[in-house]
């Protein structure tokens, strides 16, 4: 059988695979009962409306403070009224928590009230953002296509499959009273592995990234269970989870839904850790073809410790950056830090980017070793080769 075949057969059962777990769960996702929406963030009262014209600007002082006001006309966009037009005073009465001033022609969000006489009343509440998120991410979509080219594409591709993964399988697991860590590794290391078969093709760089994240995976998952009992976090240090406990028609393991949070929280970072080096260790080898196991291990690790290095402090500058209003403010009020690294929604976070990094640091001599090991036995597998692919693509 030739490679090519083998590829194609290949493809072939990854996509019926594919097909069999998702098109079931995908029908039973799409064919629930439509529930009535709820509103987050906003009142039922609140919609979409357009910047007719500006009446008046100037500034104001209110108190002590002086700020920028205007009052403009707005037409409504949906909602019971559409086609309306509202005269709104924006910044006249209330301090404003920003500066910024509304022309003609944007969209923003407002809410429509009714006075005691019974006249209609409409009040600025947001400003609308979703066009500019929708050029954003089709800005995302062409530079990773121009960028990475077909594995931009691939990419993407593998970006949607997690998305899908997490809304129909472990989202609705979760729902249905299934472990909320047992549902997220099984589904988590579904979607890593396809993504990375996706993106970079089924050969031996691809094969040692999938087993080091699956291992990697499984010992994060350890060590998030052993710390989260060590130190006795409930889960309810981010306060949503009581409105979900509140909600939600099966008794959750809020607990277990914290160490779920921690492993997809991890896979983000995981993926691209754990494919960069096994590139690594197959480039280095390609380089000297003759190096044993050990030599090339200890090479590749080399890069492995930089990478890592690197990672972890992005990975804690993201959460720090994440809490810098927090940190703000612990520094405006003089905080015992001794003390507040004991409540359970700040070590929630400690320990969450800290068992992360943990994780991190097994992937890598994990990962290096199976694709040193692959490497230098490659050449004695004979036929076997064609079924593996090829080391590096």
């Amino acid at each position: 059988m030739s490679r090519k075949t083998f590829m194609l057969i290949v493809r072939s059962i990854a996509l019926i695979i594919l097909i069999i777990v998702l098109a079931p769960r995908l029908v039973e996702f799409f064919s629930r009962p439509v529930r009535e929406l709820t509103v987050i963030g906003y009142s039922t009262d609140t919609v979409m409306a357009t910047v007719d014209a500006i009446i008046e600007e100037g500034s104001i002082t209110l108190g002590e403070v002086t700020q920028p006001y205007q009052i403009v006309q707005v037409s409504v966009r949906d909602g019971t009224y559409a086609g309306e037009t509202f005269r709104i005073d924006y910044g006249t009465r209330q301090i404003r928590t920003d500066m910024i001033p509304l022309r003609v022609g944007d969209q923003i969000m407002v809410t429509i009230s009714s006075l005691p006489d019974g006249t209609l009343s409409a009040h600025f509440t947001d400003y609308y953002r979703g066009r500019s998120l929708l050029f954003l991410f089709a800005t995302f979509i062409v530079f990773s296509i121009v960028v990475s080219g077909w594995k931009g594409v691939r990419s993407i591709i593998g970006i949607g499959l997690s998305l899908i993964v997490i809304v129909v399988i472990i989202l609705p697991g979760i729902q249905q009273g299934r472990d909320p860590l047992l549902t997220t590794i099984l589904g988590s290391f579904f979607f890593v592995s396809y993504s990375l078969y996706i993106i970079y093709g089924w050969n031996v760089k691809t094969h040692a990234a999938v087993a080091g994240s699956l291992l990697a995976l499984i010992i994060t998952g350890l060590l998030a269970y052993f710390f989260v009992g060590q130190t006795n976090l409930t889960g309810y240090g981010d306060e949503n989870m009581f409105y979900i406990t509140q909600m939600s028609e099966t008794v959750l393991n809020v607990r277990h839904f914290l160490l779920a949070g921690i492993l997809i929280g991890t896979l983000g970072v995981l993926d691209d850790l754990v494919i960069s080096q096994a590139s690594a260790v197959l480039e280095l080898y390609r380089t000297n073809p003759a190096q044993d196991f050990r030599r090339l291990f200890r090479s590749a690790m080399n890069i492995g410790q930089d990478h890592i290095a690197a990672t972890v402090n992005t990975l804690v500058l993201a959460y720090a950056g994440a809490a810098l209003p927090m940190l703000l403010l612990f520094s405006l009020r003089s905080v015992d830090y001794g003390l507040a690294v004991n409540l359970e929604f700040i070590a929630e976070e400690i320990v969450r980017t800290l068992v992360g990094s943990l994780g991190l640091f097994a992937s890598v001599p994990i990962t290096t070793a199976l694709a040193s090991f692959i490497a230098v036995k490659y050449r004695d597998l004979g036929d076997f080769k064609t079924y593996l692919g090829p080391l590096n693509e």
